[in-house]
């Protein structure tokens, strides 16, 4: 059988690039393939990001385009826009991570047998991309449970309870393996008017199983695997089963820091001020410049630090079509000072809301919201 390929997306944000140092610093035997999908609208600091990696991983980090591109003059984005009559992509209409993300990363993949590594930290409660394609497998090393989804789903079938318990058998033994008995025998519906609960059980199934060892349940997983037609069912062993490592935040901010690769600038706080109240904002994300997932408050970040990008945002937008980056609003009518200071003013009082009750960096509540619409750009 052809071994898969290991590969991992840099999107030129923290979370993607504290997992190719992590990995490549913890597991040097993988050889791991690197990539970035440049849509021409990145920010200075993504592209610096980008320099410094290769310069620390000794690699290079393949641009990835479509063939449509190369005899074209334009950025990635500008040939897409005018493709799409002037279309702006949004929550509806994502072809810029269609054209731009999935499909040269597809067409780099080429059919082979390949794990893809997601930076999806231990401390956030999303999946991610998740490719339709049978010969592509998601991994998420910073997670408590590094498997995704669908092969989850597969564990706690019960139509495959049977071969299930024979690879936890070889691992569990006793009151542990009573214990895994009990949680398959759970009852759980598949049936898509029951998501919902479906997902509460499996999640609740997941942790019972974790708890009796993270080394155990994934060695389990992986001997089941081998029954499928998962890249990972042609390895012998898998480096990552013995981890146990649970990276958050923080880990990740230590990472760039300690190894000198530097956080991108567009992450730090910056202090404003408005009617002697005090709020900070930042970007909380990589990806284009005028991404449409940005809340209000980073459009008057990306306003006030950097105004010429604003201004060419605000070329692409056609008020007579509705085609603008926010919905009902477009930038012109964003940066009238009024509206600036309404935006500022509800960013403080949703700020201070959301740290008595959670957590304390204001990155993570821009985080929890319209950035998990499109996983695949801000990893």
């Amino acid at each position: 059988m052809i071994r898969p390929r290991h590969i991992l997306g840099i999107s030129g944000g923290k979370d993607s690039a504290a997992l190719a140092i992590y990995l490549n610093d913890k597991y040097p035997t993988l050889n791991f393939e690197y990539y970035f999908c440049d849509t021409g609208k990145e920010l200075d600091e993504t592209y610096e990001l980008i320099t410094n990696l290769e310069s620390y991983l000794g690699k290079k980090v393949l641009k990835l385009e479509n063939e449509e591109l190369k005899s074209s003059n334009e950025s990635p984005f500008d040939f897409y826009y005018k493709s799409f009559r002037g279309y702006l992509p949004s929550a509806q209409a994502r072809w810029c991570t269609a054209m731009m993300k999935l499909k040269p990363f597809e067409k780099f993949v080429n059919g082979d047998p390949t794990i893809s590594y997601v930076g999806i930290r231990g401390d956030e409660e999303r999946e991610g991309y998740i490719s339709r394609q049978s010969n592509i497998q998601s991994i998420f090393p910073f997670r408590r449970n590094i498997w995704s989804n669908d092969v989850l789903t597969k564990i706690f079938n019960p139509n495959n309870q049977e071969q299930v318990l024979s690879s936890f058998h070889s691992y569990h033994k006793g009151r542990d393996f009573d214990r895994i008995v009990d949680v398959l025998n759970e009852p759980i519906t598949f049936d898509r008017n029951y998501k919902s609960e479906t997902e509460k059980v499996i999640k609740r199934k997941l942790n019972a199983s974790l708890d009796l060892g993270i080394p155990e349940f994934n060695r389990s997983v992986f001997e089941f695997l081998k029954t499928t037609a998962y890249p990972l069912a042609s390895e012998i062993d898998y480096e990552l089963l013995d981890n146990e490592d649970v990276l958050v935040r923080d880990d990740i901010f230590k990472i760039l820091r300690e190894t000198g690769i530097g956080v991108p600038k567009y992450y730090e706080k910056i202090t404003y001020e408005v009617d002697g109240q005090k709020g900070e904002y930042a970007r909380s994300r990589s990806g284009c410049f005028f991404c449409f997932f940005q809340q209000k408050i980073e459009w008057i970040w990306l306003l006030e630090q950097h105004p010429e990008l604003y201004k060419e945002a605000m070329k692409y937008e056609n008020t007579d079509e509705l085609f603008t980056w926010v919905e009902n609003e477009s930038l012109e009518e964003l940066m009238d000072p009024e509206r600036v200071r309404e935006i500022k003013l509800y960013h403080i009082q949703r700020s201070n809301k959301e740290k008595s009750k959670s957590s304390p960096y204001l990155l993570d509540i821009l985080e929890g919201t319209e950035r998990d619409g499109c996983n695949t750009c801000f990893l």
